[in-house]
């Protein structure tokens, strides 16, 4: 069985040859496979080994975003040819014994009304505790938050380009930094683009069902495929409102086959996902709050799910404050806990979104 295995105890930036934190087409291929092999490959947290166990809110917000994101890989699969799907089925994914989630002022969903907080945790016996959320235990749903493959020459413009131009119009974009990038090398470090929004290479999707069992299909756009992975998470709430979910180091098992034509044959112009045995945590009792496009001056923002999204987890945050938790405490728990659900789009001028607080995590 071949793998890519990471010393531990250092960063992506003392170990670049095992992996990058920039997507471009130029990085090289760091392990060659056969289709039906499996491949272990290990993974570094999102934060790239800048906090540890004992760790502080002021250390994360000493943490380097240039950093995020250390992805392993490429791994090269031979006969994936541009044009093609590269399924990525994934075996096993075996967390680290500890993790994190923070909060950002100025960062995640809900930008303001919050401080620096950082909750570790403890990852034991399927669940995770943190003596920084007490009465809280999180079961388990170990995921990859980053799965990609690169980006073809022409992929790789068009999306600079465009990023580029929603700068340019006041958009949320992080251009090219080269500063901590990884390849470090021109025009790769200069250029390259961040791995923070997922693209139609996949990438930072954070989708959840993303489990051991889960089949991931991607349009290859290089030879090889090139795919990469990284950002693992423990647990996540859909939506991962405070920008991290329970965020660690793992080890993922992989699997690799290539679909001829895969691209044309299924119409398809990004990621898809499937599960035949996804089973996670149902909670038989919860607690939900339900939004909708209304603003708190009461004027109605037709049809806008993102006022309705942000109302159902305001909302949330206050029935957990009611309970005696902080705002810091209480959207961590948000972020690795409440799925938010579109729960209808036709019923104009309110569309809702509901926020599905799982009541058994506090069944400690």
């Amino acid at each position: 069985m071949k793998s890519i295995e990471l010393d531990r105890t250092k960063s992506l930036l003392e170990e670049p040859g095992k992996g990058h934190n920039r997507f471009h087409p130029d990085i090289e291929p760091v392990l060659e496979v056969e289709q039906g092999e499996e491949v272990v490959i290990e993974t570094r947290s999102a934060a790239d080994n800048q906090l540890s166990r004992n760790s502080t809110a002021q250390d994360l917000v000493n943490t380097s975003p240039n950093r995020a994101h250390p992805l392993t890989g490429p791994v090269y699969v031979k006969g994936a040819e541009p044009g093609d799907l590269l399924e990525i089925e994934f075996l096993d994914i075996t967390p680290s014994d500890w993790a994190f989630t923070g909060v950002r002022p100025g960062r995640g969903y809900l930008k303001e009304g919050f401080e620096s907080f950082l909750a570790i945790w403890d990852i034991e016996n399927g669940f995770a505790t943190s003596k920084q959320v007490p009465g809280v235990k999180i079961p388990g749903g170990p995921f990859m938050g980053v799965a990609a493959v690169s980006p073809s020459h022409a992929q790789f413009q068009a999306w600079s380009k465009r990023e580029a131009h929603l700068l340019a119009r006041g958009g949320a974009v992080r251009p090219p930094q080269a500063q901590e990038a990884v390849p470090s090398v021109d025009p790769i470090a200069s250029e390259g683009l961040r791995t923070g929004p997922p693209r139609e290479n996949g990438g930072n999707m954070d989708v959840k069902q993303m489990t051991r069992g889960a089949k991931l299909l991607l349009p290859v756009g290089m030879p090889g495929g090139l795919f990469s992975t990284g950002d693992a998470h423990y647990a996540q709430g859909d939506g991962e409102v405070c920008l991290q979910a329970i965020e660690m180091d793992a080890t993922t098992t992989v699997r690799f086959r290539v679909i001829k034509d895969g691209t044309s044959l299924y119409r398809m112009r990004g990621p898809h996902l499937s599960h035949t045995t996804y089973a996670p945590p149902t909670p038989q009792r919860f607690t939900a709050t339900i939004g909708m496009p209304i603003h708190e001056d009461g004027a109605n923002a037709s049809e806008d799910l993102n006022v309705a999204c942000r109302n159902a987890l305001l909302e949330m945050i206050e029935v957990l404050v009611s309970r005696e938790f902080t705002p810091e405490q209480a959207y961590v728990i948000c972020s690795v806990a409440v799925d938010l659900k579109i729960s209808q789009v036709v019923d104009a001028p309110n569309f809702i979104v509901t926020a599905f607080l799982p009541e058994g995590i506090f069944d400690v």
